[in-house]
């Protein structure tokens, strides 16, 4: 079972860029080239195909893409690998944001 984790600005400052906007990670993500944009997730089943509206940062690891989803100004990710947690942290970093479960 993945477990689910939020990058997310904490609520101290009372500052108005407190959530992650659409622009700032569109730019951040840019500067990764393994790193692309889209508005559709699509997951691929046994036996269907589900596609997911929304804003994706897919993160190419190998053969796998895995999806940093920008959702209320908050990105949010699943780890069905360990590699994606150095990555996760390092996103969080450079974002000037916390990783809390959920």
């Amino acid at each position: 079972m993945n477990q689910r984790f939020r990058i997310t600005r904490s609520m101290q400052d009372n500052n108005a860029e407190q959530s992650i906007s659409l622009e700032e990670c569109k730019q951040y993500f840019a500067s990764s080239p393994d790193f692309s944009y889209s508005q559709v997730l699509t997951i691929q089943g046994a036996d269907s195909i589900m596609s997911i509206d929304g804003d994706f940062f897919m993160w190419k690891l190998g053969d796998m893409e895995i999806p940093f989803r920008l959702y209320m100004g908050d990105l949010y990710v699943a780890i069905s690998n360990e590699a994606i947690v150095p990555k996760m942290i390092e996103v969080a970093t450079d974002l000037r944001a916390d990783v809390v479960e959920g």
